[in-house]
């Protein structure tokens, strides 16, 4: 596959994904990033970046319309956003890129286990009696 029609696909599922789970940056783009079109990790994670832009401004927009976008949780949040992404890519800018490669993959390890017991935790509160 070309890298053209893999960036097209990685664009399309990502955008799925961010439209029904709220994810598609990090978790999405950069592992595809990395290991779909052999980007290093740092470059990943700029590029996730810059990808992101248009799927936020969109998906914000679609759930608004639905009431959906609590604005002052997210005027917060963008806000302190800014701060710690100006922080954060100055650490990953000095951090060798296999340290950076390790540590991302720790935090998909972390999540995904988060999210997995969070999901047993529910189930077992749907099916108690």
């Amino acid at each position: 596959m070309s890298h053209v029609a893999l960036a097209l696909a990685l664009g399309l599922t990502g955008g799925l994904l961010a439209g029904v789970f709220g994810v598609g940056g990090g978790i999405v783009f950069v592992p595809a990033l990395t290991l779909g079109l052999g980007l290093g990790q740092l470059t990943a994670e700029a590029t996730s970046l810059a990808a992101i832009v248009p799927v936020v401004a969109v998906g914000s927009f679609r759930q608004n319309r639905d009431g959906l976008v609590h604005w002052p949780s997210a005027a917060i949040l963008g806000g302190c956003s800014l701060v710690g992404v100006l922080v954060g890519a100055e650490i990953a800018l000095d951090l060798p890129e296999s340290t950076l490669r390790r540590a991302f993959a720790a935090f998909l390890v972390v999540s995904a286990i988060q999210m997995a017991l969070r999901a047993r935790r529910q189930l077992k509160l749907v099916a108690a009696p």
